[in-house]
């Protein structure tokens, strides 16, 4: 069994890509929706989550693990590593390098939540794969728990996206790097603003080959299991909400973990 997590809806965009590609595959989903987001949080905190959720996804028979948030991934995937060094590990980082290796103008923008803004492995991301390229990084608070909550994507939300990218497709920037989870269910707003000047980037297909590569076929009975540490039902309610159909189909009545 593949486990998934993410502080909360935002890796659902990630496990759809992985059940796309390994459709025999099962899947347990864990929200961390008591804490969600982790973009604000101290990295400590986050530290402490992803330890505990790992554990715990381990405990569950889970013989491969994805950290599906990049805030998680690029404060803490190593000490999870180091805690559980008998299973593999996938995380999810900004796509920096597909970013730097594609542009044609030499401009990439990084779109992220605060923590993974001011993150050392994005830093390092960008010094090691993007060294001739201007990268601008943009904070984006409170876009996750926009799409946390599953507000309509229009109104005074809409402008404040549009904010954010005039001034980056301005610049010259012809690539537009997701760098969390939740921002792939933005794409409907953000694509018509950038529609032939520039590309958006997203890992998740990226992220669900290497899943393959480590797990190989992984086959089972095309089983999905959902767990939230707060409000699991609205976890099930989210999959449609977000056009995630064929997950929704899959899923078996969602559980309260405690951890």
């Amino acid at each position: 069994m593949i486990g998934v997590f993410d502080s909360g809806y935002g890796g659902l965009s990630v496990l759809d890509a992985i059940a796309r590609q390994l459709p025999r595959a099962d899947l347990l989903y864990l929200a961390d929706t008591a804490h969600v987001p982790y973009g604000d949080k101290p990295e400590g905190f986050i530290t402490g989550r992803v330890l505990a959720i790992g554990e715990h996804l381990a405990a569950q028979g889970c013989s491969l693990i994805v950290v599906a948030c990049n805030t998680a991934t690029t404060t803490a995937i190593q000490a999870l590593r180091d805690h559980l060094p008998g299973i593999p590990i996938v995380g999810v980082e900004p796509g920096v390098k597909p970013a730097a290796q594609s542009t044609r103008t030499k401009r990439i923008a990084v779109l992220a939540t605060e923590a993974t803004a001011q993150s050392r492995r994005l830093a390092q991301l960008i010094a090691s794969h993007a060294a001739n390229v201007a990268v601008e990084v943009v904070p984006c608070p409170g876009w996750a728990s926009h799409v946390e909550a599953l507000r309509p994507l229009t109104g005074e939300f809409r402008a404040e996206v549009a904010a954010k990218i005039a001034p980056l497709i301005a610049s010259g920037v012809d690539r537009i790097v997701l760098g969390c989870t939740h921002y792939a269910f933005l794409t409907p707003i953000i694509e018509p603003l950038i529609a032939g000047r520039a590309e958006l980037v997203d890992v998740a297909d990226a992220v669900a080959r290497q899943v393959v590569r480590l797990g190989g076929a992984m086959s089972g009975r095309a089983e999905l299991w959902l767990q939230a540490t707060a409000k699991p039902q609205r976890l099930q309610y989210s999959l449609p909400m977000l056009g995630l159909t064929a997950l929704a189909e899959r899923s078996v009545t969602p559980q309260l973990v405690r951890l």
